[in-house]
């Protein structure tokens, strides 16, 4: 990465230059960015700021006054899932007649369908909220608005080709007419956006107003960390904020679930732990069988429930984790290793019925694996003239723009640029669509080196390594996509020490050292690599080696130390 300039570092004397490189890598630049970034209370964006927030408020306060029947229509993914909660939570204390719908993600789909939207109307709802959907939903909301239902739609996702817009209230920070300032927020952050709104219009206590807000900032931050969207901007804010609250263990759902899962033991939970460990057991619910179990692990007071949803959706994760494996060999054997296509499309073969609910898992897999645009395609059970498929993307393909191109070919279809959903029906429709896919493959990806690289932010002098600075790497957490964990690169550490790990050995720590540097002392330093005891058995000490990492504070006993978490290494040449 391009570093600072001397001029740029001298324009923020007060900042650590290691830390000023970070920010820099970040694409802050200007101080009111840097200073924000920094600082430890910043404000959340105005919600009126959306143009048609206010018109939304006044519609919802409408139909609470009338005591007509409100549903909130989700998604059956952890964000669909965390906005319809928090929704559903607000409107209730507001004495809303509230409901949610959650779409089932096989029979049904993503967002809003017809059948769904007739069931509503034969039980006498009178306005839908849409969250994390919905602002694809042109014909679908007509129908709605013909059986006499408003609709109100809170998105994130693309617009339409063309801004072909649903005729209704629409509040989506993607739309660039829009004056909202942060455009990447999560369904669950629109609709904590539109919380706040109709808080501020609340004939309540400030006092009240806070904690009514403040109790939805957990599941903010599951869903945000969940839907993968950037921690950068009014995302980072939110995530931080909320994991303050989760770490406070509210919610009986989420405690159980972490008991079920060991998630963390007791110490306090940090955004990995959201997007590795607690996101996907809650999007396990939806792939497998129906997302109503994660709403109800959310909701529920009961311990005994709890208990019970915690464990159901814990097993779940682990058979769904089984299936990814075998649908990921079955595509890995349909791709040629000698001649890796630009963009990979595995589709299942007469007769097969992948598991449509974790296609977008195995193409992340394959994506992640042979650095290629991939697209996985499930034969719908119902018809072996029906596909569903998803997609995920590297940097240099934006996959949504190209599956818009072939729009012609399918059924539906959105998503973002790293990452896609579609339906289409009939072979020759998959053929043709397959076909136009790889020549927007060839055409934008044909002259570039597709090969995964090691993205390394900054190479720390081994001088530099210390606890000062690594706690000043922690201030800018929590880490998550567009504010990655920052990797480090020094040369030259000498071994002092080897020891394994673990019952079985399996894990190593290093004790690394260097000679002074320019006459500063350099303080030897541990470094660890978890299950990596067999990778590294050659190493003796008195190797001198080249070291990639993370800087992290090592806390143990009372005591605080930096200790280095290892990326990869290499004997110095």
């Amino acid at each position: 990465m391009p570093k600072i300039s001397s001029e740029f570092r001298s324009t923020y004397p007060d900042v650590n230059p290691v830390i000023l490189q970070l920010l820099f890598n970040r694409g802050l630049t200007e101080k009111i960015n840097i200073n924000d970034f920094l600082n430890e209370s910043p404000e959340f964006h105005d919600p009126f700021l959306f143009k048609n927030m206010a018109a939304a408020v006044d519609l919802i306060i409408d139909h609470i006054k009338k005591g007509n029947k409100i549903v909130v229509y989700g998604d059956y993914d952890a964000d669909g899932v965390t906005s319809s909660v928090i929704l559903l939570e607000t409107l209730n204390i507001l004495h809303g007649l509230v409901d949610v719908y959650l779409p089932d993600r096989v029979s049904e789909g993503y967002g809003l369908n017809m059948a769904a939207i007739k069931q509503i109307s034969e039980r006498g709802f009178k306005l839908i909220i849409t969250v994390d959907n919905g602002i694809r939903n042109k014909e679908e909301i007509s129908y709605a608005q013909s059986l006499g239902i408003d609709v109100i739609v809170t998105d994130h996702h693309v617009l339409p080709e063309k801004k072909d817009m649903p005729d209704c209230l629409y509040i989506d920070p993607a739309d660039s007419d829009d004056n909202y300032p942060w455009p990447f927020l999560a369904g669950v952050g629109v609709a904590f956006k539109l919380i706040n709104a109709l808080l501020s219009r609340a004939e309540l206590p400030e006092k009240q107003k806070k904690l009514i807000s403040d109790k939805c900032l957990d599941l903010v931050a599951v869903g945000t960390v969940a839907d993968l969207v950037q921690l950068l901007g009014e995302n980072r804010i939110l995530v931080r904020e909320g994991l303050k609250i989760l770490n406070q263990c509210k919610r009986e759902g989420l405690n159980e679930l972490m008991k079920a899962a060991k998630i963390n033991c007791g110490r306090p939970l940090e955004a990995w732990n959201v997007g590795w460990q607690i996101g996907p057991r809650l999007n396990a619910a939806s792939r497998l069988a129906h997302a109503n179990s994660a709403f109800a692990l959310l909701t529920t007071t009961d311990k005994e429930e709890a208990e019970q949803l915690a464990k159901e959706l814990n097993e779940r994760n682990t058979l769904r984790q089984k299936i990814t494996e075998e649908m990921v060999a079955a595509v890995e054997k349909q791709i040629d290793g000698d001649n890796i296509p630009l963009v990979i499309i595995g589709v299942a073969e007469d007769g097969d019925f992948w598991n449509e609910g974790v296609v977008g898992l195995v193409a992340g897999r394959i994506a992640e694996k042979y650095y290629r645009p991939t697209l996985i395609i499930a034969r719908v059970e119902e018809g072996e003239e029906c596909f569903k498929g998803s997609g995920r993307s590297i940097e240099e393909f934006n996959l949504v723009a190209a599956v818009e191109s072939c729009a012609g070919f399918l059924d539906k279809y959105g998503g973002h640029p790293m990452a896609c959903g579609f339906s289409l029906s009939g072979k020759e429709n998959l053929a043709e669509f397959k076909k136009k896919m790889l020549e927007l493959a060839a055409k934008k990806l044909g002259e570039k080196e597709l090969i995964p690289t090691l993205r390394i932010e900054h190479e720390l002098d081994p001088a530099d390594i210390n606890l000062e600075l690594a706690d000043q790497i922690n201030r800018l957490s929590p880490f998550g996509q567009g504010n990655p964990q920052p990797r480090f690169v020094s040369h030259g550490l000498k071994i002092g020490d080897i020891v394994t790990m673990g019952l079985d050995g399996q894990h190593i720590k290093i004790r690394l050292s260097a000679p002074e540097i320019n006459g500063r002392r350099v303080q030897p330093v541990w470094a660890l690599a978890f299950g990596a005891a067999k990778e590294y058995k050659e190493l003796k000490i008195g190797d001198s080696i080249d070291l990639v990492y993370y800087l992290e504070v090592n806390e143990f006993n009372g005591r605080r130390e930096a200790q280095l978490k290892i990326i990869d290494l290499k004997i110095s040449d």
